[in-house]
């Protein structure tokens, strides 16, 4: 695996022709990959130090709208500049796009230089910090999931998303047969994420027609959520690449199950794994306990920032692997969180909630809020359910964005955490989602009604 690049790399491949091409980018609140592609002669002789983007950018919508009731921009402030500020630790190769290398930037406010705390990176910031000073490190890993298409993108949108083909024509869970049809796509895929400095595990497929699954080895939370960021970005360009599209949408089609991206936590100190304890039985340390046990009290209170569209909410479906109630249990995956590596100092707790449209900023610093509670209000935690837990009285988690957003707007955990201005910033970002998805009229509505109602 190549290492990220120095500063000082870059300049001599700069000056060796290697490289002609630096992408300057952020993650914005959908959690794309942002930003300009500057000449690398330029980047280096001093637009490095910082750029600038329009605020619009973090105050919009997945058709770069731009609704108003946001508090940080508008029309009437006159859409103004962020600063871009690159962070050179993160300079790294894109190896499947030609002299091309990368950067991410915080977010900062143009007067003060203050990072704009409802950045996705500054709110996971913020956590990881706060962490910090307790003496703990939050190691992460997600998982991407994600559905590849026999055809491109322009020409699945010339064709109005009708009449979609997965890649595949049955379901390929760790299918080997299959997948091997489909490696001129995720051979790429593995080799120059690998060779971007991105820690890939594996690839395989997973449980549906034409859908694949990416492992990359767990990491501090703040490497984790880069390391998604670019991944899903490159999973789209390669595809693209290759004449494929594929597609992040949690459930694109109902008799088809969900994507999900399930994220895996756990703390550590001193070097060492603080939810490990040996003399439990589970080998789960009191503070895990506490943390999971927050987990579970405020999983509503985040749930939008881990389903964060009308359609996330379509993939919580009985018997189809993705949760439907707010319980922890051992190894069983139809919980909405489910203790892994019981006993061994591998440890941790997997959160099976979060669709494959989430932004893992957002979804981690949420996580890390609620555990944090739960070790300061020393919380106790409940027993493990066992068997099929889609079965039973437990809490639910939200069924829809409407009760995500009055779960978030209420959270006084939230806005303790991350502060008002977070919490309504991405509540209105709901409220956004909302209005529009209820002033369409869908194909559904029309063939159900068109001539019977």
């Amino acid at each position: 695996m190549t290492a990220t690049l120095t500063f000082e790399h870059l300049k001599t491949q700069v000056s060796a022709g290697e490289v002609d091409t630096v992408l300057v980018c952020f993650v914005d609140m959908q959690g794309r990959l942002m930003g300009k592609r500057f000449h690398a002669g330029h980047f280096v002789a001093g637009a490095w130090e910082e750029t600038h983007c329009c605020n619009y950018l973090l105050a919009t919508d997945l058709e770069m709208g731009t609704p108003d009731g946001y508090a940080s921009t508008s029309w009437e402030r006159g859409y103004g500049d962020y600063v871009m500020k690159p962070d050179l630790a993160t300079l790294r190769p894109v190896p499947w796009l030609e002299g091309t290398v990368m950067v991410m930037c915080d977010i900062l406010d143009h007067h003060t230089h203050e990072e704009v705390p409802h950045a996705p990176r500054a709110m996971l910031k913020a956590q990881v910090n706060r962490l910090k000073a307790m003496g703990y490190e939050a190691m992460c890993a997600t998982e991407l999931e994600f559905f590849l298409f026999e055809k491109s993108f322009d020409e699945i949108r010339k064709n109005g998303f009708r009449d979609l083909e997965p890649i595949s024509g049955y379901n390929e869970d760790y299918h080997i047969l299959q997948t091997t049809k489909e490696e001129h796509v995720m051979r790429p895929i593995r080799n120059h994420l690998w060779d971007a400095g991105i820690p890939v595990e594996n690839s395989k497929g997973e449980a549906e027609t034409g859908q694949e699954e990416l492992n990359i080895k767990y990491a501090p939370a703040m490497d984790t959520a880069e390391y998604h960021s670019i991944a899903k970005n490159a999973v789209k360009e390669i595809a693209w690449q290759h004449g494929h599209a594929a597609t992040f949408l949690p459930k694109w089609h109902h008799d088809k199950v969900g994507s999900s991206s399930h994220v895996h936590q756990s703390l550590w100190k001193d070097g060492a794994p603080a939810f490990f304890d040996e003399n439990d039985p589970l080998g789960m340390s009191d503070v895990m306990k506490s943390y999971l046990a927050g987990l579970l009290k405020y999983a509503p209170d985040y749930t939008y920032f881990m389903a964060p569209y009308i359609n996330s909410y379509k993939r919580f479906m009985k018997g189809t692997f993705a949760p439907t109630r707010i319980i922890w249990s051992v190894d069983n995956r139809t919980a909405g969180f489910r203790l892994c590596g019981d006993g061994t100092k591998a440890i941790r707790v997997e959160c099976r909630i979060p669709g494959s449209d989430m932004n893992p900023y957002l979804v981690m610093a949420g996580m890390l809020a609620a555990g944090i509670a739960g070790i300061e209000e020393g919380l106790e935690l409940q027993p493990a359910a066992t068997g099929d837990v889609y079965q039973g009285d437990t809490g639910m988690i939200p069924g829809d964005l409407g009760a995500a957003l009055g779960a978030l707007r209420g959270s006084a955990m939230l806005r303790a955490a991350m502060g008002d201005e977070v919490v309504d910033h991405y509540a209105r970002a709901a409220e956004v989602e909302i209005e529009e998805f209820a002033r369409v009229v869908t194909d559904w509505e029309v063939a159900r009604g068109f001539e019977r109602a």
